[in-house]
């Protein structure tokens, strides 16, 4: 997708707040399809946030030959990494819509929070979804500071 956009993300003529904003309403949203069930891994963060990167480095068009730094690149859009944050904000509102459903909230809570559950693969995506939840407050300050 990215590459249909280049024309309107690369162009030197628009404002980067512009092409930012045609960024998150265009690129984003395909990127972050189905995020609300996703368990990111440290390989996975590793790549959304290269991802990320890579989307900003080709709208101010600098080179990975260039050798720039990530935090150079950011500053000089004046922005932060904002993804990682995004997709974890998503998965927290899609926990609290089932938790509120009626009926469910036990089961749900039953397997996120210690509960039986028979297969093994399973019981490793409920525990994944259950870490990376409980640890979106506290990873935000984490990341305010490497942002």
């Amino acid at each position: 997708m990215f590459k249909r956009m280049k024309n309107i993300l690369t162009n030197p003529h628009m404002s980067i707040k512009t092409r930012k904003r045609v960024l998150e309403c265009y690129i984003e949203p395909m990127l972050m399809y189905g995020c609300e069930s996703w368990i990111i891994s440290k390989q996975t963060r590793g790549r959304l946030e290269a991802t990320e990167i890579w989307f900003l480095r080709r709208m101010v068009r600098i080179p990975w030959t260039a050798k720039k730094p990530n935090d150079t690149v950011l500053s000089e859009i004046k922005t932060k990494r904002a993804l990682i944050n995004k997709i974890r904000k998503r998965q927290a509102i899609c926990f609290g819509h089932i938790m509120r459903r009626e009926r469910q909230e036990h089961l749900v809570t039953k397997c996120l929070w210690g509960g039986v559950v028979k297969e093994d693969y399973m019981r490793k995506r409920l525990t994944g979804w259950r870490l990376g939840l409980s640890g979106l407050y506290c990873r935000n300050d984490q990341n305010d500071k490497r942002a």
